[in-house]
């Protein structure tokens, strides 16, 4: 009489598409959308508050007397860099506090004895940072559709850029969540550096509305290419060559997907 195995380290690789262990993936997804439903007010309602503010006081109010914007209203040009603001801030947020968190509270070992891969564990928090970006991202959408402002040019473009964005913030918080050793350090980089480079990567004005040296600054920052992809895939306005914020988002992805998979293999802020 044979027995089937009821454990993923005790299910045969057959059973494992690829290789992965999608139970052990899916119990992360499950366990982090359980929790984020405990705290919808700080995990939804926050940043759709923000950008509601953003939507009605500059796209609403002040954007009905401002000039069109490649040929668009004010509201439709800035609707993308709102999107992309809280797609940013929630997928870094998701990552970060969420392994800051699992080191402190001890439960990370509990992933790090369980039959996952590095690569396993960092799938299972991008898959939920994903979804809680394209929530938000909803979300935004919804409040830009009541005021008149909602215009998407591409789906495919538009999945992309949230899906790609999402990714390279998630392992960004992955890194911090891993090196912070209080709040004061974990809050640090949407204060200093998250925020100030969205508010100058293109949200609210083109390159061409920038002064010279302030352009030079504007290409050196990765959030003007990713708000610039979102924009051109929403009302097809672009201040760059496409290919271009393409390129740098999948050499981010790929160098920091690298550096968070080798910071899993050594232990580094784990194994303390």
């Amino acid at each position: 009489m044979t027995t089937t195995p009821t454990t993923p380290a005790e299910r045969p690789i057959a059973l494992r598409p690829l290789g992965i262990n999608w139970i052990g993936m899916w119990g992360i997804v499950r366990r982090e959308a359980t929790d984020a439903m405990r705290h919808p007010t700080q995990i939804m309602l926050a940043p759709w508050i923000s950008a509601l503010i953003f939507i009605f006081v500059f796209g609403y109010v002040l954007g009905t007397r401002m000039p069109a914007i490649g040929g668009v209203p004010y509201l439709k040009f800035l609707l993308p860099g709102i999107v992309m603001m809280d797609v940013v801030t929630v997928a870094f947020q998701q990552t970060s506090g969420d392994l800051y968190f699992a080191r402190f509270q001890r439960y990370v070992q509990e992933m790090l004895v369980s039959p996952l891969s590095y690569f396993e564990m960092m799938m299972g928090s991008l898959v939920i940072a994903i979804l809680r970006a394209f929530v938000t991202a909803l979300g935004v959408l919804g409040m830009g559709w009541v005021f008149g402002g909602l215009s998407i040019v591409s789906f495919p473009e538009f999945l992309f850029w949230i899906a790609a964005v999402a990714v390279v913030f998630a392992l960004a918080g992955m890194i911090v969540g891993l090196w912070a050793d209080n709040f004061e350090q974990l809050g640090a980089v949407p204060i200093f550096f998250l925020s100030p480079l969205s508010m100058v990567g293109g949200v609210f004005t083109t390159v061409a509305m920038l002064p010279g040296w302030l352009r030079l600054l504007a290409y050196a920052n990765p959030l003007f290419y990713f708000i610039n992809g979102l924009r051109h895939a929403m009302i097809g306005f672009n201040d760059s060559p496409g290919f271009i914020g393409v390129g740098v988002t999948l050499v981010l992805v790929t160098a920091m997907g690298a550096i968070v998979w080798r910071l899993f293999a050594t232990g580094w802020g784990l194994r303390e």
